[in-house]
């Protein structure tokens, strides 16, 4: 599996991403979605050098010009609920894709240990589509991983570009041995090295889906 670290570029997603970790602007629920959207907007752009284009004959006013346009927009799919505002960025550059939805939680016991509870999945058909799986953490790495396989139910695709703004290092080797296949590329925006024994990110930015939507009652 290859990995892409954005963070090792010189680009304004690395402000994007200071802003997001800040805790003081984070109190801004609005201005914390919007940097998650553009984040979104990087990575699209990044992942669509990867794909695949034809030359088509563009018709304008005063001739035709030949443009590389796509060949087929990829699949969006997103973990529920902080990969919401990822998606949108996503969406906002692939405006034509196709998009799959992951409902995936945190369901703590009462010892306070937790595992991933997986309930639902809306998809189009995969087979032979290019797909992109997106969640703003990628901690213990069991959300991704659980995501990829439920995509797998609904087809074959030709590639999976897995995307999370902030990734623990222990996160990214469990996905890299869970997920062997060569049709995957994992897209980070960090690689944080330490995590919690609650499995949050150090130094991360906290969680996400609570700074986009509000604090949750977590689920038992």
């Amino acid at each position: 599996m290859e990995v892409i670290n954005l963070s090792e570029f010189s680009s304004i997603f690395n402000q994007y991403l200071a802003e997001i970790r800040d805790h003081e602007i984070q109190r801004d629920p609005l201005r914390f979605r919007r940097n998650l959207q553009r984040s979104g907007e990087v990575f699209a752009y990044e992942i669509s050098k990867t794909l695949d284009f034809k030359v088509n004959e563009v018709k304008t006013p005063l001739g035709v010009a030949k443009v590389p346009t796509l060949t087929q927009q990829p699949v969006l799919a997103t973990i529920l609920r902080a990969g919401l505002p990822l998606q949108q960025g996503l969406l906002n550059v692939f405006d034509r894709a196709e998009n799959a939805f992951i409902s995936a939680y945190r369901k703590y016991d009462d010892n306070g240990e937790f595992h991933i509870e997986f309930e639902y999945l809306a998809s189009p058909d995969l087979n032979e589509k290019v797909a992109i799986l997106s969640d703003p953490m990628l901690a213990s790495g069991a959300s991704m991983e659980i995501g990829y396989k439920a995509l797998l139910k609904k087809g074959d695709p030709s590639h999976i570009h897995m995307v999370a703004i902030i990734a623990s290092k222990k996160g990214v080797e469990y996905v890299k041995e869970k997920i062997k296949a060569d049709n995957v590329t994992l897209w980070v925006g960090a690689i944080d090295d330490e995590m919690t024994v609650k499995s949050y990110i150090v130094p991360g930015l906290g969680d996400a889906g609570d700074l986009a939507f509000g604090p949750k009652i977590d689920s038992h």
